[in-house]
């Protein structure tokens, strides 16, 4: 499998100065919440990402190090332009007065976690693992478009921007892992820390979403939690194999499915051109 040696960093052009809709997605309560609860995570994730490909690349041998600059430099410009975007993104929440939790716990175990640990792989391990979850979200996301239907156009397409951008890096950590020498059973562990630490801070924030709104115990918001999460295209059916393989000793990112993410790039160039290559 060949990985692309550089990736495109991107300006995205739509309008994050008019406020946000309270229900932006479609009116309804639990798309939103949930929607809003991943963004709140993705500035302080977004920063450890950038941190830790910095640390693995800079413990490479000098020949290696120069195999993986370009696309590490592309893969930092991406995700630092999607921590700035959801930064602005979560401002509006903040004014509706929600609060933030997952930023926080995020930091807390920076600190207690990785911060202490000198090794780079361990914090290279951490991204790899978190961006195969970005990346069977982005996927399941672009193939499904009724998960945005009724969204706000520009909110819309700043989610479908960001899940083709994960898409197209999601390879990036997890080949730094394995250059760095990182091993399959760390790998796994690694993985399921990630999982669980994901899974339980995304219900968290989303239930705490849905409680400050006032929609959590409504009838419609449990019904649409089912279907987005357990239905026949829900996010729980469709991505628990995605999920599984993971595990598997001889996985690679790329054997999953990215064409969604590359044609959304390739039609929606206008709309979010090229920074630099």
């Amino acid at each position: 499998m060949n990985e692309p040696t550089t990736l495109t960093v991107r300006r995205l052009q739509v309008d994050l100065d008019t406020p946000v809709g309270r229900h932006w997605c479609g009116g309804d309560a639990f798309r939103t919440a949930l929607f809003n609860a991943l963004s709140m995570s993705f500035p302080a994730g977004e920063q450890i990402f950038i941190d830790a490909v910095r640390k693995g690349v800079a413990a490479l041998p000098e020949a290696q190090r120069e195999a993986f600059a370009a696309q590490v430099q592309g893969f930092i410009g991406q995700e630092a332009t999607h921590r700035r975007i959801h930064e602005r993104f979560n401002a509006h929440l903040a004014a509706q007065g929600f609060v933030n939790h997952w930023h926080g716990r995020i930091l807390a175990r920076r600190q207690r976690l990785l911060e202490p640990v000198a090794e780079p792989r361990a914090w290279v391990g951490v991204t790899a693992a978190t961006e195969h979850w970005t990346a069977i979200f982005a996927q399941h996301l672009l193939a499904n478009p009724w998960l945005l239907e009724g969204a706000e156009p520009r909110l819309a397409a700043l989610w479908q921007w960001h899940s083709a951008e994960e898409l197209e890096h999601r390879s990036t950590a997890f080949d730094l892992y394995r250059a760095l020498g990182g091993n399959e059973p760390w790998r796994r562990r690694l993985f399921r820390i990630v999982s669980f630490n994901f899974v339980a801070d995304a219900a968290r924030q989303t239930v705490n979403n849905l409680w400050h709104d006032g929609t959590l115990f409504q009838p419609s918001t449990w019904a649409s939690a089912w279907r987005t999460l357990f239905g026949r295209a829900g996010l729980v059916r469709r991505g628990f194999g995605p999920w599984r393989a993971y595990l598997r000793a001889d996985f690679h990112p790329l054997q999953g499915d990215g064409s969604a993410g590359t044609r959304w790039l390739g039609e929606n160039a206008a709309l979010a051109p090229p920074v630099r290559g």
